[in-house]
């Protein structure tokens, strides 16, 4: 069966529409940044030395990736369609299928993304030792792609590809040109609207006829990227990590999260049973709204060039 993605293609649910979205579009709706909270922030910045940074999904909207929960832009709210579970991902071949087909055609545009304004600006408060750490959430690389060298992928990356069955792993672009030489039928274009998770919708018409490989080493059929799944756990030496991280820090800056997803949620936690303070910038309520110190809501394109450290 052959399958033509074409650029053109807009298919009849809206919730299904895979065309270029602009980069705007996925940053909820925000008022305009209030001067008052610039200064808060600034002042926290400026006031330690030891910073702990924990990122998530809303940092990476303005770099045209969608998050997950947001009002209006948020994957949820755009689609029915909910990340795949770990135990489906390794159970059923059809759910590895459909993941890999969606993922082979989202890969260009998800690895083509840039850094934003919020990521270089905290490349600079690294570069000014104000950083313990970057802990993200996120597995788009982009605090790396903007020169961060102290970043934890707390959920993993997008960026290896890795067999459950043997230790085989790959870079994410070489696995692209295995997926590519195995489905020459399929026609790819950048212009395609991709999830946080760097996939796309697509129709199981659309998916018919796509190949995946064996892993090239044991032959097994379990290759998955590098990613913390739903319902799967964070490694132990991760989290190990992470408190370290907490009790060596003087503060903690949280940076578009909703905190939703305990992992996170549980650095604030632990910050705050330590004493430490607690600023989160997020459009949108978050999950520990009544415990921080700190809660601002604001863009940050717009936030961030007025702060000065």
């Amino acid at each position: 069966m052959k399958m033509n993605f074409k650029l053109s293609v807009i298919l009849s649910n809206s919730s299904q529409r895979i065309i270029l979205r602009s980069k705007s579009s996925f940053v909820p709706k925000h008022a305009p940044v209030q001067l008052s909270d610039a200064k808060t922030l600034e002042r926290f910045i400026q006031e330690h030395k030891k910073i702990l940074v924990l990122t998530g999904a809303g940092i990476s909207t303005e770099s045209g990736i969608p998050d997950y929960r947001s009002a209006d832009v948020g994957l949820y709210a755009r689609s029915k369609n909910r990340p795949v579970i770990y135990q489906q991902f390794i159970s059923k071949p059809e759910i590895r299928l459909r993941y890999w087909a969606r993922n082979y055609i989202g890969w260009p545009r998800f690895s083509s993304m840039l850094p934003n304004y919020a990521h270089t600006f905290l490349k600079k408060l690294e570069d000014k030792n104000k950083l313990v750490h970057i802990i993200t959430q996120n597995v788009d690389n982009l605090h790396t792609k903007a020169g961060s060298k102290n970043v934890l992928e707390l959920h993993g990356t997008a960026y290896i590809v890795h067999c459950l069955e043997c230790d085989y792993s790959t870079h994410r672009h070489q696995f692209q040109y295995i997926l590519s030489n195995l489905n020459p039928q399929v026609t790819i274009s950048k212009l395609f609207s991709v999830r946080p998770d760097g996939d796309v919708e697509l129709t199981p018409e659309q998916i018919g006829g796509f190949n995946i490989p064996k892993c090239p080493k044991c032959k097994g059929n379990l290759l998955i990227p590098y990613i913390v799944f739903f319902g799967d756990n964070i490694p132990k030496n991760r989290v190990q990590k992470v408190n370290s991280f907490v009790e060596d820090c003087d503060s903690l800056l949280v940076m578009g999260s909703s905190l939703f997803v305990y992992s996170g949620y549980r650095i604030v936690l632990e910050t705050k049973s330590l004493n430490k303070p607690v600023a989160i910038v997020n459009i949108g309520p978050t999950r520990a709204d009544d415990c921080v110190d700190i809660k601002i809501e604001a863009k940050f394109g717009d936030i961030l060039p007025l702060i000065h450290f």
